[in-house]
This record gives structure tokens, C-alpha cells and sequence, in this order.
């Protein structure tokens, strides 16, 4: 067996079903899939049992534990040469499992990633976000786009790894949140070869409004600092700039407010207010613009421009605000990750 295909499910049978499906037409066809079930009170197992007949597929449920304890779930029972981590939110187009094959034959690595994008069938918020999450306007390019400000860290919603490599580091750590990010942080520290194959990308449909993604970005803050914690070396100046941006416009709504508030005392304070508010208002607006534009430039759907910019403020915004809460507890207060977040992540 070459590839293992690991995917934890929490609570989503639909998106498990369109997983599946994708995989049935996978032009590569030396895989299994080992699905595991993560504490779900709504199961999978009937779709998985739908598929029994078109894949080598098992199907597993435990008790709850997190995504990353579930997948050394299910790399304890996997029987490939090399493990793919996938999350139950993607589809695969049909040539994936060969884009990794053909870049496996042209060079050889421990652990590899792809990119992500929006398909078509997308709601427009669900473009906007994966729009967000992926521009060189807002995440520096860090998730698999040509354009970076860092190298390259495989995610667990689209990862590759030899499956020996995957054992010598102990699999994932029990980190709650993050804990991709730290099994990359260590497959780099071992000195490993990891490569990005630009074309093994998935469609990857994120959180489905902006509410949960903001829940979803503000604990990737969190995270981060977590892993400065643990590695104070893997925190570089791209993970900075959320929360410079984050403080930098709750400076510019104030100056907003403030010149508002001169405006409305008088005509002799005019000037000055005029002046502040252009100086809070024309930075974010422009800043809106541009993102407007590139977004719908590449979607080629000015409605998803016009969103991408709420998803924009509330990537760079939910991140920075995580990253401050995370910085005041565990750097300043000196708690631990577990006193610091036991209701958030250790429920």
C-alpha cells in the first residue's frame, strides 16, 4: 500500500460524504482511507458504509481526544508506505493522489503539503474566507501560495509524511490547537526533507460564517503563542503582523472617533477633526479597496471582493486579538497553556 489517507471527523457526515466521493475518483488508486470517528454525536458511519464497496476504506470511532490524538489514531492502523492528513472539510480533485505521486518519482521527501482554493460550488462566504486566508494581502502567501513571507509549513487539512518519519517524531503532540503547526516545527527540527507540491491542492471549505471563523482565527492567535512557548525560534516577524495590524487600526477607529466628535463640537474645531479623520479613514479604506479588487480580480465576482473585505479585517483582526489575549496570559501573567485556556481547549 503507498499512501494511507488519515481524516478525524467531528460531527460532519455531509462533508465526510463529499470527501469520499472525491475519493472514488481519484485517477491514482493505490491508497487507503481510515476514517476516525472523533467523540461525534452525529456519526459518519453510515456514509462511510456507503463507500465500503468502492474504496479500501475502515472506519473507526473513539472517544473524544482532538484532531491530532486521532490521527495517530489512525496512523497506528494505517498501512502505507506514506500517511496524508487530510480534514474532513476538503475535496480532492481528481488528480491529486497522482500530483503527489509524480512529485514523490521526480524527488524524494520525509513530508510534503499542498495548497488550498475555493471551488465553484462555494457560497460567496465561503470564497471570501478561503480568499482571506490564502492572499498575499493577508497571510503573507504562508499557506501554500507561490508569493511567501516564510517557508513553507505543511497544515493537517492537507499534509503528506512517510509513515516511518511519522513514528520516529511521535506522531502529533496533544496540543489542542496548533498541533499541525507543531509537528511541522518538529519535522524541520529533525532535519527531515519537506516540500510544498504546488499541485497536490485541495478545496478546502474553511467555516461557513463569519462568526465561526472568527472563533477559528482567534484561537490560530492563541496557538501561536502557545508554540513560542515551546519554541521560541519559530516565532518570526509574518506572525507579528496581525496583531501590529490589529492595534494599529483599533489606533485608527479611535482617531475616526475623535475627529467625529471635534466635527460635532464646533466649527472651531473643524480643521482638526477633519484632519484626524482622514487620518483614521483613508488608510483603512484603502486598505479595503485593494482587497476588494484583488479578490475580484481572481474570482471574477465583485460580490466575493466586497466580502473578502469583512473576512480580511476578521482574519487579521480574530488572529491579533488572540495573539494579545495569549501574550498577556502566558507571557506577562506567567500561566501555563493548560491554566490559560483549560475552558477553551481542555473542556
Amino acid at each position: 500500500m503507498k499512501y494511507s489517507i488519515i481524516v478525524p471527523v467531528f460531527n460532519r457526515p455531509d462533508e465526510v460524504d463529499e470527501l469520499l466521493d472525491s475519493l472514488t475518483q481519484q485517477t491514482f488508486h493505490d491508497f487507503e482511507v481510515i476514517i476516525v470517528e472523533d467523540g461525534s454525536t452525529v456519526p459518519c458511519k453510515e456514509v462511510c458504509e456507503k463507500y465500503a464497496q468502492q474504496l479500501s476504506l475502515s472506519y473507526h470511532a473513539k472517544a473524544n481526544s482532538g484532531p491530532g490524538q486521532s490521527r495517530n489514531y489512525g496512523a497506528e492502523r494505517a498501512h502505507g508506505t506514506y500517511l496524508i492528513v487530510l480534514d474532513s472539510d476538503v475535496v480532492l480533485p481528481t488528480g491529486y493522489l497522482q500530483a503527489v505521486e509524480d512529485e514523490l518519482q521526480r524527488q524524494d521527501a520525509d513530508a510534503f503539503g499542498g495548497p488550498d482554493c475555493a471551488h465553484d460550488s462555494f457560497t460567496n462566504v465561503q470564497k471570501a474566507i478561503s480568499y482571506s486566508m490564502t492572499s498575499f494581502f493577508t497571510t503573507g502567501g504562508i499557506r501554500g501560495g507561490k508569493k511567501k513571507l516564510d517557508k513553507f509549513y505543511p497544515r493537517s487539512f492537507n499534509m503528506g509524511i512517510r509513515k516511518e518519519v511519522y513514528e520516529q517524531l511521535g506522531g502529533f503532540s496533544k496540543m489542542r490547537f496548533g498541533e499541525d503547526i507543531d509537528f511541522s516545527i518538529r519535522i524541520f527540527k529533525a532535519g527531515c526533507a519537506c516540500r510544498l507540491f504546488p499541485e497536490a491542492w485541495v478545496w478546502h471549505k474553511r467555516r461557513t460564517d463569519f462568526r465561526k471563523f472568527w472563533r477559528q482565527v482567534f484561537n490560530s492567535g492563541i496557538a501561536r503563542i502557545n508554540l513560542y512557548k515551546k519554541y521560541p525560534e519559530s516565532l518570526k516577524l509574518v506572525h507579528l503582523l496581525p496583531m501590529v495590524f490589529t492595534v494599529g487600526t483599533g489606533i485608527l477607529l479611535l482617531c475616526i472617533l475623535a475627529g467625529v466628535g471635534l466635527l460635532l463640537a464646533g466649527a472651531d474645531f473643524s480643521a482638526a477633526g477633519t484632519l484626524l479623520l482622514g487620518i483614521g479613514s483613508l488608510p483603512l479604506l484603502f486598505y479595503a479597496l485593494l482587497l476588494a479588487v484583488d479578490s475580484a480580480l481572481q474570482s471574477h465576482n465583485w460580490q466575493v471582493g466586497w466580502l473578502s473585505v469583512p473576512a480580511a479585517f476578521i482574519q487579521l483582526t480574530g488572529y491579533g486579538c488572540g495573539f494579545l489575549q495569549a501574550w498577556w496570559r502566558r507571557c506577562v501573567c506567567g500561566k501555563s497553556e493548560f491554566a490559560a485556556y483549560e475552558k477553551t481547549f481542555y473542556k
